[in-house]
């Protein structure tokens, strides 16, 4: 099967990129997306509703996820940074139970959080726990930063984590990207990017924003990485018992082939 060759058009600075369903505009180097089934409000509502209906029997029970305190939080994200989440569950218990509050953290020994954190791996993330809390103490009061943007600026913080803190412990409307929720969009939307770093695209973190609803987006978030890690996997996705494989287009794709 010969695969149709981009159609570019330029015009007034503008270039328009036309790949199956996904039209890529190009204006002063800012890139936004805007996809043919993305604007089918029927479609979105049913992908939602698939979502939602599997997430009701199929979200993972971790600890981090029974708490809205946003200590504990920016804490489980910071050691989620590429750590699978099943490893990171009873190290995180341990740690919430040594250091419950922002200010125990603060106090303790870098050795004792070292040895606490070594499982984990990646030895740098000690001193972005222990730069974050103490600019956190010095700059914010003590208290946990409410803005995605005033997140940003801590050590180790960046666009996936600062959002993740924004709705789970505040309840901000703020969805997420990371390889997961960018591989759902890709193929179930036919979204086409050339971003090699999902978490920081913002063709699909413009995607992932648009098919949020418009509640409970912490809750949206989590199913989404749930059903990425569980159903919609990179290497052996389970396309068989999807039940987003009606109306998917990777799916519709496959079956041509």
């Amino acid at each position: 099967m010969i695969e149709k060759r981009p159609e570019i058009n330029f015009a007034n600075n503008v270039e328009t990129l036309h790949v199956n369903n996904v039209e890529t505009l190009h204006v002063n180097n800012v890139e936004t997306l805007h996809v043919t089934s993305l604007q089918d409000e029927c479609k979105l509502k049913w992908f939602r509703q698939q979502i939602k209906t599997w997430a009701q029997q199929h979200l993972r029970n971790f600890p981090w996820r029974h708490t809205t305190d946003p200590y504990a939080i920016l804490v489980a994200e910071l050691m989620l940074q590429k750590t699978n989440a099943a490893l990171v569950a009873p190290i995180y218990q341990a740690f919430m139970e040594k250091y419950p509050t922002l200010d125990a953290l603060a106090a303790a020994p870098v050795t004792e959080i070292t040895n606490i954190l070594q499982p984990l791996g990646l030895g740098f993330r000690v001193e972005r726990l222990r730069q974050s809390i103490g600019m956190i103490q010095s700059k914010y009061g003590g208290n946990i930063p409410k803005t995605e943007a005033e997140l940003l600026k801590l050590p180790g913080v960046g666009i996936y984590t600062a959002r993740a803190i924004c709705a789970n412990a505040f309840g901000q409307p703020k969805a997420i990207i990371d390889t997961n929720v960018a591989r759902i969009l890709e193929r179930f939307f036919g979204l086409v990017t050339s971003d090699r770093v999902k978490a920081r695209s913002k063709p699909l973190q413009q995607a992932a924003d648009q098919v949020a609803p418009d509640t409970n987006v912490a809750t949206w978030n989590l199913a989404l990485l749930d059903f990425g890690a569980a159903v919609c996997t990179a290497k052996t996705p389970r396309c068989t018992e999807c039940p987003l494989r009606q109306k998917c287009q990777k799916a519709a794709f496959d079956e041509k082939i």
